[in-house]
C-alpha cells in the first residue's frame, strides 16, 4: 500500500498498481468513506446557506420594505467571490484547506446566530443586516477553492471528474430541498429560532473537518511557499495563459456567470405570471422545482451511464444547449414546454459546470491550483454580480423576458466561439512534468 493510502486515503483498486492508471469508476468518489462524508456534508452546508436565505430575505422584506436591499442581497452575496477568490485561492495553496473550510463553516454558523440574536432581540438596522450578507459571502468565496484542492485529494486522477459532478450535485441537492427546509423552519419554529436551528446543519461539516486525514495538498505534496502576493498570482496567470484549453474552460464559467448566471431564480415570479401561472401556487412551485431537478438529476445521470467525458467539445455542447433551452423557455410562452425546458436545461447546465470544472482540475498546474481556481472562482461566481447588472439595465428596454433571451443567444455564440479558441490553439509550451502534458493533449483530441 501507498504513503497515501496508509494516512487513511483511498485504496488502489485490484490489480491496478500505483504508477497505473486506474479506470474510473462510476460513483467512484462515493466509494470512499472520506469523499462520501464530505460530499454529504457539503450538501447539508449548502443546504443551510439557502435555508439562511428564505428565513432572512423574508425578515428582511417585512422589516424593511427596501427594493435597494433586495438587489444589495444579490450583489454581497457574489461580490465576494468577485473580490477575493484569488484571494482565498493562494490562501489554500499556502495552508491545510481544512482549516480554512473549517473558518468558512463557523463564519456560516457565526452569521446565522447574529441574525438569531438580532431577530430576537428585535434590534437589526439596516447596517447590520448588510454587514451579515456581506460576511456571508465571504464565507462562501473562502470554501470554494479550498474545497478543489480538497475534491482533489480525496480520489485519483481518473475518478476526478466524477468527484466534480458529484460534489455539484449533492450542492444541487442542498439548492433544491434549501426552500422547502427553510421554509418549514419559518412556519414551523418562527424566524428566530429557525434561524438558530439552522446553525445545526453546517456542523457536520465542521466536524469533519476535524477528523478527514485530507489537507488539500496530500496528493501533490505541493505547498505555496514564502509570503503571499498578488504579484506571484499574476506571474501564475501568465504561466497558464498559453493553455488555451484551460483559458477558455474559464472564459465559458464567465460567459454562462454574465449572460444567464442567477437569472432564472430571480425572474421566475415574472415568467411564471407570463405563462400565465401565476405568481404563486403549485405551477410557480413546479418551475422553481424544475429548475433546480435539471440539475440534481443530471449529476446522477451523467454519472450513471459515463456516456459524457470531461472534454471541451462535451463542454461547449451541454453549454449550447443550456443557452438553447433557456431561449425557448424565455420566447415560447407554453407553461408545459417550459417545464420541460427548464429540466433540460438543468441537465445541460449541470453538466457544462461539472465538465469545465473538471477540465480546470485536469489543466491547472499542482504547485498553483489553488490560485487557477480562485481565478475560476472569480470568473464562474464572481461574474454573477454582472449578471444582476444586465437584468437591470436591459430589464429596462426589452423587458425581462427579452434579456434572458438575449443573452442565451449571446451564450450560445460565445460558447462557439470559445470552443474554436481552444481547438485552434492548442496548448504551447509545458511539460508532461507541468501539469499541462498528457492531458491536456488528450482532452483537445477529444474535441
Amino acid at each position: 500500500m501507498c504513503a497515501r493510502c496508509e494516512a487513511g486515503g483511498a485504496t488502489h483498486q485490484p490489480g491496478v498498481t500505483p504508477g497505473q492508471q486506474a479506470a474510473p469508476r462510476k460513483f467512484g468518489a462515493l466509494r470512499d468513506r472520506h469523499s462520501r462524508a464530505y460530499l454529504i456534508s457539503a450538501g447539508l452546508s449548502m443546504m443551510a446557506d439557502n435555508n439562511e436565505h428564505v428565513i432572512t430575505y423574508w425578515v428582511l422584506w417585512q422589516r424593511f420594505h427596501s427594493p435597494a436591499l433586495v438587489g444589495f442581497e444579490v450583489i454581497s452575496h457574489w461580490l465576494p467571490f468577485l473580490l477575493g477568490s484569488v484571494w482565498f485561492g493562494t490562501l489554500a495553496e499556502k495552508y491545510d484547506c481544512r482549516k480554512l473550510i473549517g473558518i468558512s463553516q463557523g463564519l456560516f454558523m457565526l452569521v446565522s446566530f447574529s441574525w438569531g440574536v438580532l431577530f430576537a432581540t428585535g434590534s437589526l438596522q439596516m447596517w447590520s443586516a448588510c454587514v451579515l450578507l456581506v460576511l456571508h459571502g465571504v464565507a462562501g468565496a473562502m470554501w470554494a477553492p479550498a474545497e478543489q484542492l480538497m475534491l482533489h485529494d480525496f480520489v485519483d486522477r481518473a475518478e476526478l471528474p466524477s468527484a466534480v459532478r458529484l460534489n455539484a450535485t449533492f450542492r444541487s441537492l442542498g439548492v433544491l430541498f434549501g426552500p422547502a427546509v427553510g421554509s418549514a423552519l419559518l412556519l414551523g419554529l418562527g424566524a428566530e429560532w429557525g434561524i438558530f436551528a439552522n446553525v445545526l446543519f453546517y456542523l457536520p461539516m465542521t466536524l469533519l473537518m476535524t477528523r478527514i486525514p485530507f489537507t488539500g495538498h496530500t496528493r501533490d505534496g505541493d505547498q505555496l511557499a514564502g509570503k503571499i502576493t498578488f504579484a506571484d498570482t499574476g506571474r501564475v496567470l501568465r504561466e497558464v495563459r498559453a493553455n488555451r484549453v484551460l483559458i477558455s474552460m474559464i472564459a465559458l464559467s464567465g460567459l454562462t456567470a454574465v449572460t444567464i448566471g442567477g437569472a432564472l431564480q430571480v425572474a421566475m415570479p415574472i415568467f411564471s405570471a407570463d405563462l400565465g401561472a401565476g405568481t404563486s401556487g403549485t405551477a410557480y412551485g413546479v418551475l422553481l422545482f424544475a429548475n433546480g431537478a435539471g440539475g440534481v438529476l443530471g449529476g446522477f445521470l451523467l454519472e450513471a451511464t459515463g456516456t459524457i467525458r470531461a472534454t471541451t467539445g462535451a463542454a461547449v455542447v451541454s453549454s449550447a444547449l443550456f443557452g438553447a433551452t433557456t431561449l425557448v423557455f424565455a420566447t415560447l410562452g407554453n407553461y408545459p414546454l417550459a417545464v420541460v425546458m427548464l429540466v433540460v436545461g438543468g441537465v445541460a447546465n449541470m453538466a457544462s459546470m461539472s465538465i469545465t470544472q473538471s477540465i480546470v482540475q485536469l489543466e491547472a498546474p499542482p504547485g498553483d491550483r489553488g490560485r487557477v481556481f480562485g481565478v475560476f472562482g472569480v470568473f464562474s461566481s464572481g461574474f454573477r454580480t454582472a449578471n444582476g447588472i444586465t437584468l437591470s439595465v436591459f430589464g429596462l428596454l426589452v423587458g425581462t423576458a427579452g434579456t434572458v433571451a438575449l443573452c442565451s443567444v449571446l451564450l450560445v455564440l460565445g460558447t462557439l466561439v470559445l470552443g474554436l479558441y481552444a481547438r485552434s490553439g492548442g496548448r504551447r509550451g509545458g511539460g508532461p512534468g507541468d501539469g499541462l502534458g498528457v492531458d491536456a493533449e488528450r482532452v483537445e483530441q477529444a474535441f
